[in-house]
């Protein structure tokens, strides 16, 4: 069988654009013992996919020029040579950009279709709630009464970093790129939160933070970082997930060197991949269903429809177009 696919046409320099992906039909083996015939439902854009555009070393492989994009999708089996994934079983996998793919089944992870909108095993119950758990609970550690600080916090890990800090009854300020983002994140519990793009940074967040900050999430980097800094207070957390800032720059920006700061406020700084946490998974997708089923975690999603629209949904990341956690749903 035939399926449309999405390739890598080309490497960026600084910010992609259309002429990065290339749309090609391609041909599907036959499926083997074990595996699967997957019909794709929603595909995630995720801000790391440009890290992977690239030709620079990093924590992952870069994607080959020519060859198919993947990341996470969600899909519904329709063949089936793989006992423990029946036909009409819904799954999560990282898989290329195909309305149709085949897979080994045990690359896959069943997931139910009645405890949450199956989108949400790309976001709140996938890999991006991890991201927040792990980040959050594991590095940040705040404890009830403590500043937490989320940049990005309109996105879709920064808005369920917000929400469990809260949870731990932490006080949360976050910064968003629009009003109407500012608006949800005060709708989502933030005690705080910054248009980044009107506001005077600085003056804003020590405004907002008069007893100085405890722990940072920092999704971002650049300015609001650099102002993060200057209110850190003895044994500050903070946990290093995005660069969003910086993922497009052509040359390495020169920014005020954070050392000293660091240094005499005892602050722990960390970067960290969820896939650092891989073996505890199962215990953050647990808490995290629980939270949800409870009330206790909203979530936001931007769903685009078709698959001729998953480039722009990727490229509408760098432009903010998203609250919450962009999705383009195929099927």
């Amino acid at each position: 069988m035939n399926t449309n696919t999405i390739l890598l046409a080309s490497r960026p320099q600084g910010k992609p654009t259309e002429a990065q992906f290339a749309f090609e039909t391609r041909e599907l083996p036959a499926i083997k013992s074990g595996e699967v015939l997957l019909k794709t439902r929603y595909v995630s854009v995720d801000p790391y996919m440009r890290g992977r555009m690239s030709s620079a070393k990093s924590y992952v492989e870069p994607f080959e020029v020519g060859e198919p994009i993947a990341g996470g999708v969600v899909a519904e089996v329709v063949e089936s040579q793989a006992e423990q994934l029946p036909v009409g079983s819904i799954v999560v996998g990282n898989l290329p950009w195909q309305e149709h793919s085949v897979a080994p089944a045990n690359t896959l992870q069943q997931v139910p279709a009645d405890q949450a909108p199956i989108s949400y095993y790309l976001g709140l119950l996938g890999m991006t709630g991890l991201t927040a758990y792990f980040g959050l609970l594991d590095i940040c550690d705040p404890k009830e009464g403590e500043t937490v600080v989320v940049s990005g916090a309109a996105g879709a890990v920064g808005m369920v970093v917000g929400q469990l800090a809260k949870i731990e009854g932490a006080r949360v300020i976050g910064t968003a790129g629009t009003d109407e983002k500012v608006a949800y994140l005060k709708e989502l519990g933030f005690d705080e939160a910054i248009n980044y793009k009107t506001a005077d940074v600085p003056a804003a967040l020590a405004a907002a933070a008069p007893n100085g900050v405890d722990c940072y999430f920092d999704n971002v980097g650049g300015p609001i970082t650099d102002a993060v800094y200057d209110l850190l207070n003895k044994h500050a957390r903070i946990a290093i997930c995005g660069q969003i800032s910086m993922y497009n720059a052509t040359e390495v920006p020169m920014g005020p060197r954070p050392e000293s700061k660091l240094l005499k406020t005892s602050t722990k700084l960390q970067g960290f991949i969820v896939s650092d946490y891989l073996s505890r998974w199962p215990e953050g997708v647990k808490q995290l269903g629980e939270w949800y089923g409870q009330g206790k975690l909203q979530f936001e999603e931007t769903v685009t429809d078709g698959f001729d629209q998953i480039p722009a949904a990727f490229l509408g990341l760098f432009q903010g177009d998203n609250t919450g956690k962009a999705v383009v749903k195929v099927a």
